[in-house]
């Protein structure tokens, strides 16, 4: 049946408007994006399959080209769409980053930082760069591959933060195994940096770990 046939009170659009966007399923913002359904299907069916096939809204946001668009119903002007709402996204993110005091909000850092890091499929490590007053300057992807100790070079990481002349930095990278916890290497690495950075009087404020649905913050687990 398609949407236009169901009570008002259960049409997305129409619920979000009456009760708000936090009253609907994931499946229903899906499918307000999608706008359209196929023959037979609604938008909301082929949300709910799109969930299906991925897991997770995560999941889906993370998917290649090609794997989003071999299900039915999808495309390239569906991939693009999602691509630009996910950028746009992020920007937003990263404006409010850049007006206010980071060290109080830590959700607005955790949620940035997972929309631009979770679910890639090989480990990125970028810095926060932060001005006297905590409010971002810049944020750059430092290195990118298997990160260890030797692949992380202290002396790069000091070149961008005197650049943006920043006072603080806030790292992070990703673990595509979707597991967000420290390894040993993980720990003496931001030892070093830290170490490091403290000769330009650049502080460490924190370093996050992304999984596919968790952000570890070494600062709240006294590991900085």
């Amino acid at each position: 049946m398609a949407i236009t046939n169901w009570p008002l009170s259960e049409r997305p659009r129409e619920k979000l408007l009456q009760k708000g966007v936090s009253a609907l399923s994931d499946a229903e913002l899906l499918a307000i994006f999608l706008r359209t359904g196929i023959a037979g299907k609604s938008a909301v069916d082929l949300a709910r399959e799109l969930l299906s096939h991925f897991g997770n809204l995560t999941n889906i946001f993370a998917a290649s080209q090609a794997n989003f668009c071999k299900i039915p119903g999808m495309g390239i002007a569906k991939y693009t769409q999602l691509q630009a709402v996910l950028e746009m996204a992020r920007r937003a993110l990263s404006e409010e980053l850049r007006s206010g005091n980071t060290m109080n909000s830590p959700a607005l850092v955790r949620d940035f930082l997972r929309l631009s890091l979770a679910n890639k499929q090989q480990e990125v490590f970028i810095g926060i760069f932060l001005d006297a007053r905590n409010h971002a300057i810049a944020t750059e992807e430092l290195f990118s591959g298997t990160l260890t100790q030797t692949s992380v070079y202290p002396r790069e990481v000091i070149k961008r933060a005197l650049y943006h002349n920043a006072a603080a930095i806030i790292f992070a990278h990703n673990h595509p195994s979707g597991v967000a916890e420290p390894s040993h290497s993980d720990k003496v690495l931001t030892q070093s940096l830290k170490q490091a950075l403290a000769f330009v009087d650049v502080k460490v404020l924190d370093h996050f770990i992304i999984g596919n649905d968790t952000a570890l913050s070494f600062a709240e687990h006294d590991l900085i």
